[in-house]
Formats: structure tokens, sequence, C-alpha cells
């Protein structure tokens, strides 16, 4: 039987939970989280942070950054907050030229993104470029920038995107769709800028417990457990553990590889985010 997680998303829990990673396994190293002031990105922040690492904390919500950073300083972490918007291109530029002029970055953690689940039939040209823009487009603007970057410093990087399970999730087709060109990109460009001594994957998560299940039906959301082989749900800290062995030196040759922290869902899982419709119910 594997050991059964421990969840919560509040920051005395991220504070204080056990990492199986010594203390200073990202000293000396500057890690962005892009989506870092909540649920993944957050997580993230926080296990990093503890192990040593330079923080920096970017998303559109300045009041969110603010408090993930004031936290997290008072426990001790050194980690600044942006706000950008990664879909703007020029927000982007900008943004890396800022940071790049403070030390740069060595370590790209893309966790921003968003969703809501609804039937792709009824599904607006907004609603689908809304999400298209941010998991997809605004993913390669910070991967495009980071790179950039790195090439222009000759610096190493290294650069991990969190994306989804693409088989057996239902009822948000635009993620799935923008979350699965990520992968292919991030495939691509593992080839391309492996010359330049960039590394790119990705992390997939399956169920995860965050805050933004909010969004989802209550209902719906008590079926997760039971979409894949072990039977529970995931925490954000599993994730960020997951990042910490993609993203640092320990997993210094692997590129271009997808990493599924989903209880085996890729192989076998059903999840219906807005119900499962009567035609696939078999009971």
């Amino acid at each position: 039987m594997a050991d059964a997680p421990i969840f919560g998303e509040d920051d005395a829990t991220l504070a204080t939970r056990a990492t199986v990673f010594a203390p200073d396994a990202y000293a000396g190293k500057t890690v962005l989280v892009s989506g870092g002031a909540g649920g993944i990105g957050r997580a993230i922040g926080w296990l990093l942070g503890r192990l040593g690492a330079k923080v920096i904390l970017s998303g559109r919500d300045p009041a969110k950054l603010e408090d993930a950073v004031h936290v997290m300083r008072t426990a001790g972490l050194d980690v600044s907050g942006h706000a950008v918007d990664i879909r703007e291109v020029e927000g982007v530029d900008a943004f890396f030229t800022k940071i790049e002029a403070e030390g740069g970055i060595n370590i790209l953690i893309n966790s921003a993104g968003g969703q809501f689940p609804q039937p792709a039939i009824d599904m607006s040209p907004r609603g689908w470029n809304a999400v298209v823009n941010t998991n997809l487009n605004g993913t390669f603007y910070m991967m495009q920038r980071a790179a950039r970057g790195w090439r222009d410093a000759k610096r190493l990087g290294s650069i991990v995107n969190i994306v989804v399970v693409t088989r057996g999730l239902h009822g948000v087709a635009h993620t799935v769709a923008a979350r699965a060109g990520v992968i292919g990109l991030s495939e691509a460009l593992a080839v391309e800028w492996a010359p330049l001594g960039i590394r790119i994957n990705c992390i997939a998560p399956g169920a995860i417990e965050t805050p933004g299940w909010r969004v989802y039906k209550p209902e719906q959301v008590a079926t997760y457990a039971r979409t894949n082989p072990m039977m529970r749900v995931g925490s954000a800290w599993e994730i960020a553990e997951a990042c910490a062995w993609l993203g640092g030196p320990s997993a210094g040759y692997v590129t271009g590889e997808v990493v599924h922290v989903a209880g085996g869902s890729q192989l076998w899982g059903d999840t219906w985010t807005g119900g499962r419709p009567d035609w696939f119910n078999l009971s």
C-alpha cells in the first residue's frame, strides 16, 4: 500500500511538510514560477524556497502575489513577486529584462494556466481563445524569452511545463488541446535548444486537490478519487517534489520527457469535469 498523501494548501502546512530533498539542494539557484500565487505554483514556490533557491513568483493578481511573498518571506525564504500577464509578449519581454538585470534565472517553471468546464460544442471563440492564449501561447512566450536570455548570457537553463493528462480528461477540450500543444512544443524545443544547454520537460498532474477545484461541481469533484488505478487524488506537494527533481541537477540527463504524476490515470482513467453524460453510464 502506497503512503497516503498529506493534503492542505495552507501556508503553515507547506512551510513544514517533510520533503525527501536536502535543505540546500537548490542553494545558489534562482527559480521563476509562473502562476506562483496559488495552488500548485504556490506549493512549488514554498518547496524550492525551503531548499535554498531564490524564488521569483509571477502572476496576474498583484494582491495574491503580495500575500504569497509576505508569508514566504516571514518564514525566512528569499522570495519576490512580479505581476505579469503571460499572454502579452511585450509584458513578458519587459519582465525578463528586469529580472535579467537583477541576475537572471536558472530554472523556469510554467505553472500559470486556467480552464473552465464546458461542452466543446457550446464553447465560444472568446472562451476558447482565453484558455489557448494563456495555456499555450503564454507558455511559449515565457519559454522563448527565457531561452533568449540564457543563449545571450551563455548560461545553461531548465524549463518545466505543468500540463495535464491528455488521455481520459473530458469537458475541457480547450485546455486539453492547449496542453497537448505544450507537450509537442516541449518535445520539439528539447531537441532544437539542446545545443544551447537548455533542458525542457513537462509534468502532467492528474486530479490534484487545490483551491482551483471550486469552479467544478462538488458532486463531480467527489468522483475524482476513482479516476485512476490508485483510487485517490494527488496533492500539490507531490507535484512540487516532482518539479524539484525534474527541474534541477538531479535530472540533468533528462530532456523532452513528460512525467505523469497522476496515479496512473494516463493508463486507465476517465475524468469528466462537468459530469458524465448518460450515454457513458453503463450501470
